[in-house]
This record gives C-alpha cells, sequence and structure tokens, in this order.
C-alpha cells in the first residue's frame, strides 16, 4: 500500500466523519426546538417536490456514444441525471435571484 493511498482512504474517512456530525448535530441540538425540524422538513419535501417535477420533465434520450462502455448510461440513468440538472438549475437561478433581491433591498432602505 502507497502513501497516496493511506491518504487518500483517511480523506474518506474524514469526509465521512464530516458528513455524519453535519447531519446528527443540528438533529441533536434542534431536539429542544420542535418548531425548527418542521422548518427543516418542509425545505427538504420543497426540494423533493422540486426534483421530480424536473425529473418528470427531463428527457430520457441517450446519444448512441454514451450506451457504449465505458459510460453504459441508460434511459433512466440519463432520465435522473437530466431531472438532477434541472433542480440544479433552478435552485441557483433562486439563490442569484435573492441574492439580487436582497442587495436591492438593502439598497433601498
Amino acid at each position: 500500500m502507497d502513501t497516496y493511498d493511506i491518504l487518500l482512504y483517511g480523506s474518506y474517512l474524514l469526509v465521512a466523519i464530516g458528513i455524519v456530525v453535519a447531519v446528527l448535530m443540528p438533529l441533536i441540538n434542534s431536539l429542544d426546538n420542535p418548531k425548527s425540524l418542521l422548518k427543516s422538513a418542509i425545505g427538504i419535501v420543497g426540494i423533493v417536490v422540486l426534483f421530480f417535477i424536473a425529473y418528470s420533465i427531463s428527457s430520457n434520450e441517450v446519444l448512441p456514444k454514451f450506451e457504449a462502455s465505458p459510460f453504459n448510461l441508460t434511459p433512466a440513468g440519463s432520465q435522473l441525471v437530466g431531472g438532477m440538472l434541472i433542480t440544479t438549475y433552478i435552485l441557483a437561478i433562486l439563490a442569484l435571484g435573492s441574492i439580487v433581491l436582497t442587495e436591492v433591498t438593502k439598497a433601498i432602505k
């Protein structure tokens, strides 16, 4: 085993620990205030609904060069990726719009 392999596995472990801590700590802290859990659940449900809308409007077309190895992309996988991309685009546009709206509102005040 090479030094690079050891460091790569170490980074995998640190990322996994970070993900677990990032998910569990807010849940533990929000047990004192259940209303904050409700707000989080509404946000997650909203993103899931947005994804299913984006998934339903995305195409399942696969170009012939992506059907073969090494991609082996199926129509279902293509539609899933399309849904994720559309969701990302919508969320990015909403984020940029909210930044602009906030700055305009602060400039008016």
